[in-house]
């Protein structure tokens, strides 16, 4: 037992120099079970365990972890025997105190790279799980070259190396840090505004929204994601603490006379309800986390933050909870990433553009910091498929041993035919593909998923080598390396002017804007195709002429104007009865089909309330429902879908039962396959 004695006083040695290390306990199954039950016993603690299949009390699916940001445990089990979740690693720990031990649990050490992940399916597009050796390689790289973490193998005694000596850590005891309290005053005599506090985990972020509150003379509520994640905020703000849920605060104009809003983990709400909270109150703190592993922090800081003027921001990089240069915290950073890349300083000159392949790990190391700093949507998720996911392309521009420019694409497309009518349908749905099949299930070509194409997935130059033209120069190199049974290039963004005028100079041209606002950006959704082969020009022509035809009835939809010459028609062709037959009779979206619906009422002098409505007046669903008395949005659904149907049998009998038998014939072969 001298391996655990020497476990209990290196613990005690972290609880008080306030450090968190990583311990591995990689071997079979049945063995590190057994060794976690001997830890535990050996260590008093919480132990959490996040995995899928628990062996302790105190447990949490990997999914989950996001509701339990803002709580803190000592000690807990990281089961990556069948998968690893990036991302719940991450959060995990962000949870854990000083004086914790994360245990992770592997498989057999050597043989780990070549094993199927079980978490892949989550990112790879593969119905299967795939062996992630890239990322494994990485990871493992990154433990054997880390002083300060212990790999306990199966087979080998269990013997902590002689870790450095550090000195003793005066935890927090209450009152405000030195950044803390620079932060605190000046948000006590803040005017009317928003202030914004980010900051890694663990700087206090939330303790600070709690000593603002508790300082505060006048109301102020507290809001957030989940409850559970003001415990902290809570604790430091006494009982001035008054939480009130985000849909219940908008639905409570009682509760708007609050001088206060503070917003703690503000980057996991939606844009849209963020911006409606913000408005409804003189003053307002919203604390978040920068790190990606919250998913949208950065997009926090690039979309919504950019977008309010009176804005003061303020951050906190002293850790709190844990000691300067915490051993568990650097090599999560060194694993993940979490180190952002400098925007302040880039190298000049010629930049040489290249393609990267998956097992050139620094130079991708490289393109996904550059990437995370520009792109609100980077996450660890991403960083796991650039490294080990199927049909994944890149292009570097570099300069001087810098990455100045990252492209990534990704391959989709070549659906069989049914299968991409199925889609066009709305009887299927797989996994991946996303322009490939929003080109069938939103545009009006059965067939679109079976041409191949390679999807921009990120573009990003450094801010200070931009407007040099190195976008266009990567997306003509994408172009000019195509392999030749690539059809098109595409990408899908939340539309803005500027993004528009960069991808409508690579050649790109527009075939579909969406409705509705994407609710991490607070944009519509646009998809645009640059044409390489034949199949490719018709298919881009089709689309985009599709789109001129019924943006007139899309636009009032739409609330901002956009680059599109309208081609408005009033008469139904063929495309239009066979977006009406998918409609009536399949699983069409309503948005899909706006331009035929319209074509459809102008034609037929039928009734059609709910059509009518819904389509041509733009009623609201909870008005139309109540003036038809229907039970809410599905059964108006379903009641268009009928009248769609009856307006179809009296304009074109014939016509409409044979495309209804075209349809039950394809939902027939969906189901089957």
């Amino acid at each position: 037992m001298a391996g655990m004695e020497q476990l209990r006083l290196a613990t005690a040695d972290m609880a008080s120099t306030g450090i968190r290390r990583l311990l591995i306990v990689a071997g079979e199954a049945a063995w590190s079970s057994q060794q976690i039950s001997l830890l535990t016993g050996q260590l008093s603690g919480d132990w959490l365990w996040v995995g899928a299949a628990p062996e302790l009390p105190l447990n949490c699916a990997p999914s989950a972890m996001r509701t339990l940001l803002g709580r803190e445990f000592l000690h807990a089990v990281f089961d990556a025997r069948c998968g690893l979740d990036a991302e719940a690693l991450a959060a995990l720990a962000g949870t854990l105190k000083a004086g914790s031990w994360l245990v992770m649990l592997a498989p057999d050490w050597l043989r780990w790279p070549g094993l199927p992940d079980a978490d892949s399916c989550r990112w790879s597009d593969c119905p299967q799980p795939i062996a992630t050796p890239n990322f494994i390689a990485h990871l493992q790289r990154c433990v054997l070259a880390d002083s300060e973490s212990y790999l306990w193998r199966q087979h080998q005694p269990f013997r902590l190396p002689e870790f450095r000596p550090r000195v003793p850590w005066h935890p927090a005891n209450g009152a405000p840090e030195r950044e803390q309290a620079d932060i605190l005053s000046a948000l006590q005599s803040m005017p009317p505004g928003v202030a914004v506090v980010t900051a890694p985990r663990g700087r206090g972020k939330s303790a600070l929204a709690g000593m603002l509150l508790r300082s505060l003379s006048g109301k102020a509520l507290v809001t957030a994601p989940t409850r559970a994640a003001t415990d902290v905020l809570a604790l430091h703000a006494g009982e001035k603490f008054n939480f009130i849920a985000p849909d219940a605060l908008l639905a409570q104009p009682e509760e708007q006379d609050a001088q206060w809003l503070i917003i703690d983990e503000a980057a996991a709400l939606p844009a849209p309800q963020l911006r409606q909270l913000v408005a409804r109150f003189p003053r307002t703190l919203l604390t978040t986390t920068v790190q990606g592993y919250e998913g949208t922090g950065r997009g926090f800081l690039l979309k919504f933050c950019a977008g309010i003027d009176s804005l003061t921001r303020y951050s906190l990089s002293a850790p709190i909870r844990w000691a300067q240069r915490d051993p568990l915290e650097s090599l999560i950073d060194s694993i993940l990433l979490f180190e952002e890349a400098d925007l302040n300083h880039v190298a000049q000159g010629a930049a040489t553009l290249n393609s990267v392949a998956q097992c050139e790990v620094d130079q991708l190391q490289q393109m996904y910091r550059l990437l995370s700093g520009a792109h609100y949507r980077t996450s660890p998720l991403d960083w796991r498929r650039m490294l080990d996911a199927r049909g994944q392309h890149f292009i570097a521009a570099s300069c001087g041993g810098e990455t100045v420019g990252a492209a990534w694409l990704v391959e989709e497309g070549g659906l069989d035919e049914n299968l991409s009518r199925a889609v066009w349908a709305g009887f299927r749905r797989p996994r991946g593909n996303l322009v490939a099949q929003s080109l069938s299930a939103h545009g009006g070509s059965p067939l679109a998923a079976t041409l191949k194409g390679l999807r921009v997935s990120r573009i990003a130059v450094h801010p200070l080598r931009q407007r040099q033209q190195l976008g266009q120069q990567m997306m003509a190199m994408a172009k000019a390396g195509a392999q030749p049974d690539v059809d098109y290039l595409s990408v899908s963004f939340g539309f803005t002017d500027e993004l528009w005028r960069f991808w409508e100079s690579c050649g790109f041209v527009l075939v579909r804007v969406g409705s509705h606002r994407e609710a991490s950006s607070g944009c519509y959704t646009a998809m645009a195709l640059l044409p390489l082969s034949d199949a490719g020009v018709a298919l881009t022509r089709h689309e985009h002429l599709r789109l001129q035809r019924d943006f007139i009835y899309q636009q009032p939809w739409i609330a901002r104007p956009l680059p599109i010459t309208s081609r408005p028609a009033t008469t139904l062709n063929g495309d239009d009865w066979l977006e009406l037959a998918g409609f009536a009779f399949a699983h069409r979206p309503l948005e899909a089909c706006r331009g035929s619906l319209n074509r459809l009422l102008t034609a037929c002098d039928l009734p059609l309330k709910a059509l009518r409505g819904r389509v041509q007046h733009r009623l609201g669903v909870e008005a139309l429902c109540k003036d038809l008395h229907l039970s809410g949005r599905k059964a108006l659904l379903a009641a268009m879908r009928q009248e769609v149907q009856q307006a179809f049998e009296k304009l074109d009998a014939p016509q409409c039962v044979a495309l209804k038998d075209f349809l039950l014939q394809l939902q027939l072969i969906a189901s089957e396959t």
